[in-house]
């Protein structure tokens, strides 16, 4: 059976679709948000089954799941980020027992047991200063790309201390070590180190081994080597971490569709 699991984030839509019989991806697909959200969603699942010579009929079911969840309204379910995000980790390394995903509006902590079930999470969704909103704020005061950030950070010898706990002033804060002559790759790396350590706050000591990096920012270089050295543990990025949610999402569908057989 053929499932599909749509993560419809606050910056970007991520859908998935699984094939349950042999535990494959079928195929995937991300794209940012507008402010027509609803239709972007069916369109770009439309296109992607398109794609792949599927037809709708060939779903067996749809779940939806992150911020904008409520617009995929072709959905045959809804299920929350946290545990969508869980499930697809445990699914990918089943060894996991810490999650820390960075989207783009918000970040999450999360303890999972040797089941994958979720014994505790902390969640981020108030301040745009931990999340990837602060990268696309510093990218375009930069005039980079985000994804040239990373490799920017990695050049740093000596980290800028980015003290402003909310965006607005931080970015009045970049404007002023600009100003003054600071080095652009140290002023990137101080800012991997300052949603770093708010990571690091919101997890407390509550933090178990293996630790694994999921959501969009985990693609941004260096930011799990910031993330280690915060947390005083190895993180791991999870391969194709944009698409953890979406995965899980359609994941927790073929099991409850089995399970009602």
């Amino acid at each position: 059976m053929i499932f599909a699991g749509i993560d419809a984030g606050s910056r970007a839509i991520k859908i998935l679709i699984w094939n349950d019989d042999n535990k494959e991806v079928i195929a995937r697909t991300v794209i940012d948000q507008n402010l027509d959200q609803k239709i972007l969603s069916i369109n770009t699942f439309s296109d992607l089954l398109a794609k792949n010579g599927l037809e709708r009929g060939e779903i067996k079911n749809i779940v939806a799941t992150g911020f904008a969840k409520k617009y995929v309204d072709f959905a045959d379910r809804f299920v929350n980020e946290i545990t969508c995000h869980a499930c697809g980790v445990h699914y990918l390394i089943p060894e996991a027992r810490t999650v820390i995903e960075i989207g783009g509006q918000d970040s999450k902590f999360l303890s999972l047991d040797s089941n994958g079930i979720v014994v505790d999470f902390m969640m981020n969704d108030r301040c745009a200063a931990g999340t990837g909103r602060f990268f696309e704020v510093l990218s375009a005061r930069l005039n980079i790309g985000l994804d040239e950030l990373g490799r920017l950070a990695e050049k740093s010898r000596h980290p800028s201390n980015i003290s402003s706990m909310c965006v607005i002033f931080a970015e009045t804060e970049i404007n002023g070590l600009l100003a003054s002559g600071v080095k652009r790759e140290d002023i990137v790396a101080g800012v991997q180190m300052s949603i770093a350590n708010r990571i690091s706050a919101m997890t407390g000591r509550s933090v178990k081994t293996p630790v694994v990096f999921t959501g969009g920012v985990a693609l941004i270089p260096y930011m799990d080597i910031a993330l280690s050295k915060t947390l005083g543990y190895d993180v791991s990025v999870v391969p194709e971490p944009q698409f953890t949610g979406a995965l899980g999402a359609a994941i927790i569908t073929s099991h409850s569709i089995s399970e009602n057989k």
